[in-house]
């Protein structure tokens, strides 16, 4: 029997998991692992396959069956990280922005970054001017079909081409216009260089938004870029702190909170509510290894990090790789023959096609560019993509925009869509990317107008391979917790009442048991007969010894002395 249950455990060891990792160009990298392995294990698996020496600034995302998105951590096991049933599925993405992309060494690390920066430019994460915008789609452009040339790109050939949520005819006269006067003779790599030297200026580069609410219930977006912890509402930046003043971060529960010294010995304490506990740790864990990797000088001033003021109370994170500085040095000591870079070129993909057929925004009726008018700044309500944090739905205005195969819903006009990552449309966006110069107010009185409750989804990071499944996962629960609802601001302070009261219970309980075991031990050192050596010493010290007869003995007799007592007046009556 014994034989047959290591046989057991020895099958289970050796047991193997598959995992498919999605790539930024949208191939998929699949491998098989033991179920002991550790991140770090996958992960250079990964960047053996596409040849990546400067990796730091890279990472795996896996969202868990509860939609939860997470980081994948190098240090532990994958297959505990993964609440899912095998097989897995995960994303490889930009984790640390570089501060300055066109400065990395290798293209290969700049090619992996303007993917990831298109991507986000494509699902509305990066906000520019219209001017700004053009350009950026006109070097994409030039980077993935080369000059332009008369024969091959007949009048309006760039209306094919999908690099915003939504773009009128007037940006893509534009585009087209760069791309022929301004750019011939640039090659790929250039291209690329020149988009991710502009993408940097711009102030949403490297922003992962995280939702969340302000203390007046009003929905804000939490970010972590390379310079600093920012705090976006609708379109506009409210907050930004450098890393230097956040002395802190901390969370309990659902709520966030970060702790900034600024000038004048000037102190803040910022706080947010998330959704869920669950996307109040990542926001929290995803805090600290940001601060960590752009603040520190070396990655041997990093500590482990508590949650709570408290040692017996809440999480501890740590952050386990290299920081910034040490990656440009270490970059600077490449010398190799610069990789072959495979490039993916205007291939459709699930969630970042670079080339559709879909409608633009001119194609779409009259009623419904109204619409699409009233809502076109609501920001960053509307982001989505299968790479960063949780999910977000857009609200609905009017007519809802629904997804290709459910227009069947149309009927409701306060319906929302809700769209996996499997079967996003640009259609289905009310969001483009490009900002008008004047549409940052049009915004905010859109949004005061019509009053819309903020709203987000479970969009998926589509661990399902399926449509099918993506489908299924689609009809699934929508989260609905950042709607400010009657009563939310006092709910929140009650709340912190209850979290209060559970924390001072708690170290009651912790005094206690303490003191209990600490008496058990002092039972043991002077009632029992054990003679180890451990014992022994303790009891040959001088010190015990007149504890023992000046102050245990005499407690001892006292405490028998009215024990008999209450013996006896218990018999007598």
């Amino acid at each position: 029997m014994l034989s047959r249950w290591m046989s057991g455990s020895s099958r289970n060891l050796d047991r193997e998991y598959n995992c498919t990792v999605r790539l930024l160009d949208d191939s998929e990298y699949t491998c098989t692992i033991q179920r002991d392995a550790k991140g770090q294990y996958l992960f250079d698996l990964l960047c053996h396959h596409l040849n990546l020496l400067e990796k730091d600034y890279f990472g795996i995302r896996f969202v868990d069956p509860d939609k939860q998105r997470h980081w994948l951590e190098f240090t532990k096991s994958v297959v505990k990280q993964m609440r899912a049933q095998p097989p897995f599925t995960m994303c490889f993405r930009v984790k640390f922005y570089p501060t300055d992309p066109a400065a990395l060494k290798e293209e290969i690390t700049r090619y992996l970054v303007f993917l990831q920066i298109k991507r986000d430019l494509y699902h509305g994460r990066l906000l520019c001017k219209t001017s700004d915008a053009a350009l950026l789609a006109a070097y994409i452009l030039q980077a993935e079909i080369g000059d332009y040339d008369p024969g091959k790109h007949p009048e309006g050939y760039s209306s094919k081409f999908q690099f915003f949520p939504k773009h009128s005819e007037k940006l893509e006269r534009k585009i087209a216009e760069i791309h022929k006067l301004e750019l011939s003779g640039q090659t790929p790599a250039t291209s690329e260089l020149n988009f991710l030297r502009k993408a940097q200026t711009l102030e949403t580069y490297g922003v992962d938004p995280h939702p969340c609410k302000d203390v007046s219930g009003n929905a804000a977006f939490l970010a972590f870029t390379p310079f600093g912890f920012v705090v976006l509402q609708g379109n506009k930046r409210v907050h930004f702190i450098k890393w230097n003043e956040v002395t802190k971060m901390k969370f309990e529960g659902k709520t966030f909170y970060l702790y900034v010294s600024q000038k004048e010995e000037k102190k803040i304490v910022l706080t947010y509510f998330a959704p869920t506990p669950e996307a109040c740790k990542h926001l929290w864990k995803c805090g600290i290894e940001n601060q960590a990797f752009y603040k520190l000088e070396k990655s041997s001033q990093v500590r482990t990090v508590s949650s709570s003021n408290l040692f017996f109370k809440g999480s501890r994170f740590r952050y386990s790789g290299r920081v910034a500085k040490e990656v440009m040095e270490s970059s600077a000591k490449i010398k190799r023959e610069p990789p072959e870079i495979h490039r993916a070129g205007l291939v459709p993909s699930r969630s970042c096609p670079s080339i559709t057929h879909g409608p633009r925004l001119s194609s779409v009726p009259r009623t419904r560019r109204r619409a699409v008018h009233i809502s076109i700044m609501e920001g960053l309500e509307s982001l989505r993509d299968s790479a960063h944090s949780t999910p977000v739905r857009s609200a609905s205005h009017g007519d809802a925009f629904v997804a290709p195969g459910r227009s069947g819903r149309a009927e409701s006009s306060e319906r929302v869509a809700v769209i996996a990552d499997e079967n996003y449309s640009p259609a289905d966006s009310v969001l483009p990317t490009p900002v008008a110069e004047h549409s940052l107010e049009l915004m905010l009185l859109s949004r005061q107008a019509n009053g819309a409750p903020c709203s987000i989804e479970e969009e998926k990071e589509s661990e399902a391979g399926t449509p099918a499944a993506a489908e299924a996962e689609e009809v699934g629960g929508e989260l609905r917790a950042l709607c400010p609802g009657a009563g939310g601001l006092g709910a929140a302070q009650a709340e912190q009442v209850n979290k209060f009261v559970l924390s001072v219970l708690r170290l009651l309980l912790v005094t206690v048991g303490l003191l209990f075991v600490l008496l058990l031990l002092l039972i043991v050192l002077t009632e029992s007969d054990l003679d180890t050596a451990f014992f022994r010493d303790i009891r040959q010290t001088p010190e015990f010894e007149q504890f023992h007869y000046q102050y245990f003995c005499p407690l001892r007799r006292w405490f028998a002395c009215k024990v008999r007592a209450v013996v006896s007046l218990l018999i007598d009556t």
